[in-house]
């Protein structure tokens, strides 16, 4: 009896093998997703009250924006998550290790409802197919992996601007499943992997990573009291320096000086005088508007708006300065006519108030290079070592 038993269960062993070697990928896949044994709306461990696991994992290609007068952030990204379902498994009917779905099939099999809660702007990439992946093992390891491109909001604070560090934060939550369904978790080994170059390092033109990035789990809750599951990556970046140097800094430290030249003109050179110090106030007016119009309006006054209203006084000053000795001068002159004494040499009261003029203009060649160096050296070591 026993032996009939034994040989009964190798003969059905051997059917149920020649069987699972003819079942194709397709009668597999019918077999999986049958709409009586497998519903794709509800999570695989929905019926047992415990959360389905996700893992996630951020492949970022490129950052491509930092925008401060929107306060936002753009950058593309493939969304890799991973969860076990075991109504998937197929373990028992083939050898095949992996069932690769098509993108329309895809719709068949549950997905978790993913978001990210700080977007401003999203869109899913289409050419020249959805660009969406979802693998099956045959334990039941569903792997989903959709290419995405993000606008997300970044609150920015621009006190040091040009020199300023930002954190911006990316968010990712379930929109509809509370904590006790689904549970995102950061993939362990490796989170957010950026994948620009070789070194496996992200290149902005403005800004660079001065901080490792930190990933963090977390809850939310909604307006009616129910947890949800959430993750946060804080990125940490720091504006790259150079543009601002090139363009906005020493441009604008040689008008400064420009306006300078005006010290070793004559008194009598009113046009040229007049006409240095007008331009230079133009231009430095001209550059500080073009600075304020790639800035949002903000309360608080930001570290450029210090060096150019610093760069603008100083200019003014020696506008104002000419105007000082030419308002002298003509005040002078016109005293001069009224009560000049008969017999006085009209030349020698020239002289004299021309030694006056020239002694302000001496003074001046180094009390306002002095007093500007000082400021600049005051600025960029507070600025620099915050």
């Amino acid at each position: 009896m026993r032996t009939a038993c034994t040989n009964l269960w190798v003969f059905l062993t051997l059917i149920q093998a020649i069987k699972a070697q003819n079942l194709q990928r397709r009668d597999i896949l019918n077999l999986l997703l049958n709409s009586s044994t497998y519903d794709p709306r509800i999570p695989p461990d929905y019926e047992k009250d415990v959360a389905t696991d996700v893992n996630v994992q951020l492949f970022v290609t490129s950052i491509d924006s930092i925008n401060a007068v929107a306060m936002d952030y753009t950058l593309h990204l493939f969304l890799r998550q991973t969860w076990t379902d075991s109504r998937l498994n197929f373990s028992h009917l083939t050898n095949i290790s992996v069932l690769e779905l098509d993108q329309k099939r895809i719709s068949d099999v549950w997905v978790p409802d993913t978001y990210f809660p700080n977007e401003k702007t999203a869109s899913f990439h289409t050419v020249t197919v959805p660009n969406k992946l979802l693998h099956i093992q045959k334990d039941g390891y569903v792997i989903y992996s959709v290419r995405l491109s993000l606008t997300l909001s970044c609150i920015m604070e621009l006190q040091y601007f040009p020199m300023d560090d930002q954190t911006c934060s990316l968010f990712i939550e379930s929109y509809g499943y509370s904590i006790e369904n689904v549970n995102l978790l950061w993939d362990y080994k490796q989170p957010v992997i950026f994948g620009a170059d070789d070194n496996n390092e992200q290149t902005m033109p403005q800004f660079y990573f001065y901080k490792e990035l930190e990933t963090f789990g977390c809850t939310t809750t909604n307006a009616f009291n129910t947890e949800f599951s959430c993750l946060q990556a804080k990125l940490y970046f720091r504006r790259n320096l150079g543009f601002y140097l090139s363009q906005v800094f020493i441009p604008g430290i040689l008008i400064v000086i420009l306006s300078w030249i005006s010290f070793w003109i004559h008194v009598d050179a009113v046009p040229a005088r007049v006409s240095l110090g007008v331009i230079c106030v133009l231009t430095m007016t001209t550059q500080s508007s073009g600075i304020r119009s790639s800035l949002p309006v903000v309360s608080y006054i930001k570290a450029i708006d210090i060096w150019m209203a610093v760069g603008l006084l100083f200019v003014f000053a020696a506008l104002l300065e000419y105007a000082y000795i030419n308002v002298q001068t003509r005040k002078h002159r016109k005293q001069s006519k009224e009560h000049e004494p008969e017999g006085k040499n009209e030349n020698d009261d020239k002289t004299d108030f021309m030694v006056r003029a020239l002694r302000v203009d001496r003074l001046s060649r180094v009390i306002f290079p002095v007093c500007y160096t000082a400021f600049n050296l005051i600025f960029w070591i507070v600025y620099l070592s915050k």
